[in-house]
């Protein structure tokens, strides 16, 4: 799989990202020994990117892909580590939602944190996960400018911004945000009409998409809108002799987003990778695109022809 750089000043990765946001979802043992076997299995298919966060795998992964660099059994340089802060509060004992908490403070006890765990003198991209409105703005442009200076954190990003929020934060800032990471898919194609894709692409980034499938919706949920979608689907990955779920990510790829994958089965895993080198053509790009546009959202509709 070739690599590509995910922004003008950002670093080169793999085109899928591999997440272990559902690691907890494994129908084997949430281990170190699966942590590894899934480190091995991207790497054979040529996936160097990890997505993490601190609360993963019940707050584990961290520290078990640390061990995976620290036993040598992956070399640090082989890899592209992206971890996240902002979701704090967790108490999945007594049910109680996480909240924002973007102060300097926090994101520099995350930071900390998530070093020592993972093992390693730097983070190649840290991701405010959440816009947080309570903490000043210009605190956490400073804290992630500092973490920068120092080397501890190579590239800055975000997650699940609006065009406003990425906005805010990139005007307090000197560094480039290389990227936002947020839900795009077949069933949530807003971010290509509310102005998401086209501020990313203006700032010569490339967008990461989590929740590719939308979940596993796009293959398993039977309402109207995702039969249709997935139908169309369907047709036309018999046309291009592909599986459903590659001809969803590649519908992604086309248009300049990476794919974040969190599935736990390898062959899941596989179809993400081969999907890298189908290309659709423009006429079906498009008949996807209106199978899956929300009935409500009139953009790009072509014109009638009398």
């Amino acid at each position: 799989m070739e690599k590509v750089y995910l922004s003008e000043n950002g670093p080169e990765i793999s085109q899928i990202i591999y997440s272990f946001w559902r690691a907890e979802e494994d129908p084997g043992e949430l281990s170190l020994k699966a942590v590894e076997n899934k480190v091995h299995r991207c790497l054979e298919l040529g996936v160097n990117t990890f997505d993490h966060a601190d609360h993963y795998g019940h707050f584990q992964i961290e520290e078990w892909f640390g061990q995976v660099l620290k036993q040598r059994l992956v070399k640090r340089d082989e890899v592209v580590i992206s971890t996240k802060c902002g979701l704090t509060g967790f108490d999945h004992t007594q049910g109680v939602r996480p909240y924002q908490d973007n102060s300097a403070v926090n994101i520099r006890r995350s930071v900390e944190a998530s070093l020592k765990k993972l093992q390693t003198d730097y983070i190649d991209i840290f991701l405010l996960e959440q816009f947080d409105p309570l903490t000043d703005i210009d605190e956490t442009a400073s804290a992630l400018t500092e973490l920068v200076l120092k080397g501890y954190v190579k590239h800055i990003g975000v997650a699940n911004f609006t065009v406003h929020q990425h906005q805010l934060l990139s005007s307090r800032l000197s560094l480039p945000i290389v990227t936002n990471h947020l839900e795009f898919n077949l069933h949530r194609v807003e971010p290509l009409f509310d102005g998401t894709i086209d501020f990313i692409r203006e700032q010569y980034s490339k967008p990461l998409a989590w929740a590719p499938l939308a979940g596993g919706r796009l293959l398993t949920v039977y309402d109207h809108r995702t039969l249709n979608i997935r139908q169309t689907l369907q047709r036309l990955a018999e046309k291009y002799q592909i599986s459903v779920d590659q001809l969803a990510i590649a519908w992604l790829l086309q248009v300049g987003a990476l794919p974040i994958v969190g599935t736990n089965s390898y062959q899941r895993l596989l179809n993400a990778t081969r999907a890298v080198d189908i290309k659709l053509e423009r006429e079906d790009w498009y008949t996807i695109y209106f199978a899956a546009k929300p009935d409500t959202v009139n953009v790009n509709q072509p014109n009638t022809v009398h």
